[in-house]
């Protein structure tokens, strides 16, 4: 009986949620679209975000910054390149192509947020992240979070909200390490695929 009662509570606490939320969704005047398979998103897109780390003498180019100084552990990991306990903190340029924009050019969206080293016996990150859009094509934000393993061709982020055109958007980032540049650039391609979307 109190399977049954705990069973029953949990589906009234999943139903008020979700009418609650579809509440938010038409308190803005949009109608909430949930894809009917992975293979049809109800929005989807492909940027470049472009990482390029500060290394003491790109003051004018550089879009990330360690926010953390290493610790006597870190340091010995870091010796076999796993950055372990490194914080890295960002505002990178994301564009349609795989070009950096050119002096005075908008990006597409600015990715702001941070990027930290997890693991100790291999290169790993975990990010946290908004996707800043402020162009004619999008206004608003996406948010993701999500592993970087890096050892993997590709790789998932969660994309866990949103606001403006992507108003409490949810579903997934492929990345895929498109080139990287010694120790101070890389470059990630990001398939984004909404599965849940306010229109």
């Amino acid at each position: 009986m109190q399977g049954l009662m705990a069973s029953s509570k949990l589906s009234l606490t999943v139903a008020v949620v979700v009418f609650l939320l579809g509440m938010a969704g038409a308190a803005h005047g949009l109608t909430r679209v949930v894809a009917n398979s992975p293979d049809e998103p109800c929005m989807n897109m492909t940027l470049y975000y472009h990482d390029i780390l500060y290394n003491g003498n790109n003051t004018a180019n550089a879009t990330t910054a360690a926010a953390t100084k290493p610790t006597a552990l870190a340091t010995t990991y870091w010796k076999n390149s796993t950055y372990f306990g490194a914080l890295m903190v960002f505002n990178d340029p994301m564009t349609v192509g795989k070009a950096l924009p050119l002096a005075g050019e908008e990006p597409a969206a600015r990715a702001q947020g941070f990027y930290f080293y997890d693991k100790q016996e291999s290169l790993t990150s975990w990010f946290g992240f908004s996707i800043v859009f402020n162009s004619t094509a999008h206004k608003g934000t996406l948010n993701l979070v999500g592993a970087d393993l890096m050892g993997d061709a590709t790789r998932d982020f969660s994309v866990v909200g949103g606001t403006g055109d992507f108003f409490m958007a949810r579903g997934v980032t492929t990345i895929r390490t498109d080139t990287i540049e010694g120790l101070y650039y890389f470059r990630l391609q990001m398939d984004i695929k909404l599965y849940e979307c306010y229109l």
